[in-house]
């Protein structure tokens, strides 16, 4: 199977408590529900295509918690992504966990990217990481995720959890689609690549 990382982030880098206010305000984070002013329907419609990519879904145990938690009690019939999110096979990167309540749920123990690695060389389409930037950041360094899927809010918040931080490998990616949705996200898919390209700049005739 693939690995597929998909996280919401601000301008500045930011991937902490996209959702709501109170979604994770851990170290005195207080702008939380940063993401929401920018739904729309084409955000909706392109993050549900996305799921229909799913086999199962990846995550670590925070974000498997606060999932597990929220998404039973959604029972609004026109949500488009309940069903799937309640039924897909969830895989949780815990050593603190010994089950999970949200079924079907497996839990994975001990080394992350070495248990990783063989769900990984299981036939099938994506595992979808969802969140669980800290779990996505280390599955990225040690070479273990095919696909990148950001969609990046107009906001620069100056404090949070970011993202990508140091120390990390250095890694390549190649963008494969793009959009702009009506409400000002920029939705980036890229796939991994196997190095990080340089070049020393020799002025614009050797530009492409």
């Amino acid at each position: 199977m693939k690995i597929a990382l998909t996280e919401f982030v601000t301008l500045d880098g930011v991937s902490q408590g996209p959702g709501a206010a109170a979604e994770d305000p851990s170290d005195g984070f207080g702008s939380g529900g940063w993401l929401v002013p920018f739904l729309d329907k084409t955000f909706v419609e392109r993050t549900s295509a996305c799921l229909d990519l799913a086999d199962g879904l990846l995550l670590g145990r925070q974000t498997y918690e606060a999932f597990a938690r929220d998404w039973p009690r959604i029972t609004d019939p026109a949500d488009p992504f309940t069903k799937r999110m309640n039924s897909l096979p969830k895989y949780v990167v815990t050593n603190t966990l010994t089950a999970g309540d949200w079924r079907p749920t497996t839990v994975l123990r001990g080394d992350a990217t070495r248990t990783v690695r063989e769900l990984k060389e299981a036939p099938g389409g994506e595992l979808q990481i969802h969140g669980s930037a800290r779990l996505g950041h280390a599955l990225l360094s040690a070479g273990l995720v095919d696909t990148l899927r950001l969609a990046v809010a107009p906001v620069v918040l100056g404090t949070g959890r970011r993202l990508f931080t140091h120390p990390a490998t250095a890694t390549g990616f190649r963008l494969t689609r793009h959009e702009a949705t009506q409400e000002g996200l920029l939705l980036l898919e890229y796939e991994t690549t196997s190095e990080v390209r340089t070049a020393d700049y020799a002025g614009v005739a050797e530009l492409r």
